[in-house]
C-alpha cells in the first residue's frame, strides 16, 4: 500500500526501535554524553539499558542530552521530499528542547531545494513515552486511511488531552537540572521525600510529595484515576502506557497493579504497554522514573 504520508519523530518519543520500524516511523535520535565531550546517538551508539547502567554505576556523574541537529533532520526529510511523500514531524515540547527549532530550520533548507515538499511539524506538548503514544496515534490515523490534513487536525485536537503522572527515585537529578529548589532537595535527602509530578500543556507541575516509593507510585495512580473520572472516558477512548527507567521488573509490577485497580474501577482494559523512558528525559529524572502517560485516542 502506498504511503499517504510519512511520520518522523525525535528520539524523545522513546519508541522501541523494532516497534518504530514495524509502524514505519522514522526516529531522529537525541544525543547523550557522560563527559561533556563525547556525545553518542541514543539507540544508535548507546543503548538505553547501557545508559541507565552507567548512571547507576557512576553515582555523582550527571549525563547531559543534546537535541538532534538541523543536519540530522535534513537527512530524515530529504528521502521523502524527493519522492513527494508528505511528512508529519512530531517533536518534543518546545518548552523543554530546541528540537522543534532544528526541525523547522531543516524544513526551510529542504523547501529551498524541493519547493513543493509538504513538511508539517507538530509541537506535541509533551515528551517520552507519551510522545510515543501520540506518534502511534498518528500512525493509526495514517494506516486507517486518514488523509494528511485530516490527520494533522485530529492530532492537534487531541494533544491537549495528554498527561504524564510520574515520580522519581529521589530529588538529586531534578535538583542538579535546576527543576526544583535547593531547599526541597535537601529536605528530600534527609526525609526520603519524593515528588509526584504532572506534565501537561508542555510544562511540569508539582502534584504533591510523599515518603517512600510505594506511597508516591500510588499517588500517580490516584492522579490517573482522577483524570479519567474528570473526562468520563470509557476504556476504548484513551491510550495508556507505563513508563519506567532502569528497573523493568518494577515497571511490570507497577503495570500489573494498575491493571488490577483500573479493572476494579470499571475500566475493561486488556493490557497496558510498558516502555522504557529514554536518555532524553532520564538525564533529568535519574535512573528510577516511574509513571503513566495517557491521551485520548485519535479514533474511538
Amino acid at each position: 500500500m502506498k504511503e499517504t504520508f510519512h511520520i518522523i519523530s525525535d528520539g524523545s518519543c522513546d519508541l522501541p526501535p523494532a516497534l518504530a520500524q514495524e509502524k514505519n516511523i522514522t526516529v531522529v535520535p537525541f544525543y547523550v554524553s557522560f563527559d561533556d565531550k563525547c556525545y553518542q546517538k541514543e539507540n544508535v551508539d548507546i543503548g538505553i539499558r547501557d545508559f541507565y547502567q552507567q548512571m547507576v554505576d557512576k553515582k555523582g556523574v550527571y549525563p547531559k542530552s543534546s537535541m538532534p541537529s538541523v543536519f540530522d533532520y535534513e537527512n530524515a526529510f530529504l528521502p521523502y521530499a524527493k519522492k513527494q511523500i508528505p511528512i508529519l514531524c512530531i517533536c518534543i515540547t518546545s518548552k523543554f528542547s530546541g528540537s522543534m527549532q532544528s526541525a523547522q530550520n531543516a524544513r526551510s533548507i529542504v523547501l529551498e531545494q524541493y519547493p513543493n515538499a509538504q513538511i508539517h511539524i507538530i509541537d506535541c506538548m509533551f515528551n517520552t513515552v507519551l510522545q510515543g503514544l501520540f506518534t502511534l496515534e498518528a500512525a493509526a490515523l495514517r494506516d486507517n486511511g486518514a488523509d494528511y490534513a485530516d490527520a494533522i487536525k485530529r492530532l492537534e485536537d487531541i494533544r491537549h488531552t495528554g498527561r504524564i503522572f510520574f515520580t522519581v527515585g529521589n530529588m538529586e537529578y531534578l535538583k542538579h537540572g535546576g527543576r526544583i529548589g535547593k531547599v526541597a532537595a535537601v529536605a528530600g535527602g534527609v526525609l526520603d521525600i519524593r515528588p509526584i509530578i504532572t506534565l501537561k500543556q508542555g510544562e511540569i507541575f508539582p502534584s504533591g510529595i510523599d515518603r517512600g516509593r510505594k506511597r508516591t507510585t500510588q499517588k500517580t495512580l490516584d492522579l490517573l484515576l482522577e483524570y479519567l473520572n474528570e473526562n468520563g472516558w470509557s476504556a476504548d477512548c484513551f491510550s495508556l502506557v507505563v513508563g519506567y527507567g532502569y528497573d523493568r521488573e518494577e515497571g511490570d509490577a507497577f503495570r500489573d497493579h494498575a491493571l488490577d485497580v483500573l479493572r476494579r474501577n470499571g475500566y475493561a482494559i486488556d493490557a497496558i504497554p510498558v516502555c522504557q523512558i529514554g536518555a532524553t528525559i532520564g538525564v533529568h529524572t535519574g535512573p528510577y522514573p516511574l509513571g503513566f502517560g495517557i491521551i485520548e485516542k485519535a479514533m474511538h
